[in-house]
């Protein structure tokens, strides 16, 4: 009983081990190489680590920047950040154990029903199915579930939503790569299927986006970390400027306050690249160790990836998704608080990503004209899922915390305005 307790308490309750051991299964039930083993079972627990730390990285920077922005300006303005939100859950709810067996839970419906129905898509972008599971596992336990029903229920849930995002997007999916053989594993897919929608509405698919050529002074948009930096440094230093030297110099100690407002802002793009270097080291070690089982188990199976497999297809979409998108929420920041909503500010990760796909799939339904109406739409209905999701936070103790991917979000919600009650009334 002194082992077993032993093992509970220092081993499976820690996170990244238990997710190590998941890899290490996979890849013994591969009947991998004993070097192969090794290696990919400790690289994922680097990873998982690695991704910790990039999470602590940002939660500290958005900290500081909630404060200045609060004194600055007098608003609760959110940064959207699924990574703090897992970076609380796994730090100060300690729920890193329940978030990878959910994990794992996911991955195995999600097979079930690829194994038993006729949609065939197996979901392999990792790090969307971690943050459906943070956000499955948070939203469960306040809902009052806890150990295997908690798992269970979050595994279910993420699981159907693993296979129907990539069926919902399907048929855009092979207009836009001309072929049948990858789906989307994006879990923003509900706001690309409404760019679309809006673009069918007001474009005209005979002028594509594809057909201009953008000046080379634009490409800087493709790299992730300095587009991010060229709006969040500035966001940090003119809200520094707004805060006063009296307020900032109390934050920044020795440091001059607005100097130490940029170190924060680069701060937070450390942690961005922290956090995805983490995840990348994390993906290309648990994925495998899971597809190779999935695809064994599964005939006819689709591969659903994640969102830059689509970007070679419209890159010119890619770009004006992105602007649009990061328009659309911007002026979603100033209207929504007319209607005692929070005030979200633009998460630069997500109107590239997000934004650039919907722009792919905003060209495919209604042209250039539908690309550029239509993901500024993509922008405001992107902000507006946050910020409702924003009061379910503050009744949980998430203190002006949100999250961006609209697949997630609407599963949080599914849970805070239908699981949440009907558990609360049996």
């Amino acid at each position: 009983m002194v082992i077993v307790n032993f093992i509970i308490k220092n081993i499976l309750t820690q996170a990244s081990i238990t997710i190590a051991l998941i890899s290490l299964i996979g890849l013994i039930l591969q009947k991998k190489k004993v070097g192969e083993i090794i290696s990919g079972t400790f690289k994922t627990l680097l990873g998982f680590l690695v991704l910790s730390a990039g999470s602590g990285i940002i939660v500290q920077s958005l900290i500081y920047f909630g404060k200045i922005f609060t004194k600055g300006f007098g608003l609760q303005g959110i940064v959207p950040s699924i990574e703090a939100i897992n970076g609380q859950a796994m730090n100060n709810l300690h729920l890193g154990n329940e978030i990878a067996l959910t994990f794992l839970a996911i991955f195995i419906v999600n097979i079930i029903i690829a194994r038993f129905t006729k949609w065939k898509y197996i979901f392999l972008t990792g790090q969307a199915i971690l943050w459906m599971a943070t956000m499955t596992t948070v939203f469960g336990k306040f809902a009052g579930l806890s150990g295997a029903p908690l798992v269970i229920v979050g595994g279910i849930v993420g699981g159907i939503f693993a296979v129907a995002m990539p069926a919902i997007a399907q048929p855009i999916v092979r207009k836009i790569t001309g072929s049948d053989d990858i789906a989307l594993g994006h879990f923003c897919t509900i706001g690309y299927i409404f760019a679309a929608g809006v673009s069918k509405l007001v474009g005209d698919k005979t002028k594509s986006t594809e057909d201009i050529q953008l000046p080379k002074g634009f490409e800087f948009l493709q790299d992730t970390y300095l587009s991010v930096g060229l709006v969040m440094i500035p966001l940090y230093i003119v809200t520094a400027l707004f805060a006063g030297a009296k307020f900032g110099s109390q934050l920044s100690g020795n440091v001059n306050y607005v100097v130490y407002a940029f170190l924060q802002g680069v701060q937070f793009i450390v942690g961005v690249y922290v956090l995805l270097a983490g995840v990348r080291l994390l993906l290309a070690e648990i994925v495998p160790a899971f597809r190779g089982i999935a695809l064994k188990v599964v005939p006819d199976a689709k591969p659903a990836l994640d969102c830059p497999v689509l970007f070679p297809y419209a890159p010119n979409a890619v770009t004006i998704g992105f602007v649009g998108t990061t328009i659309g929420s911007v002026i979603a920041m100033f209207v929504l608080p007319m209607f005692g909503l929070a005030m979200i500010l633009p998460g630069m990760l997500t109107n590239f990503f997000a934004g650039g796909t919907a722009g792919v799939f905003a060209n495919a339904a209604g042209g250039r004209r539908g690309a550029i109406i239509s993901t500024i739409a993509h922008g405001f209905f992107i902000t507006l899922l946050p910020a409702l999701l924003v009061i379910s936070f503050n009744k949980m103790g998430f203190i002006n915390a949100t999250a961006t991917d609209v697949d997630t979000v609407t599963a949080a919600l599914l849970y805070a305005w239908i699981i949440t009650p009907i558990l609360k009334a049996l």
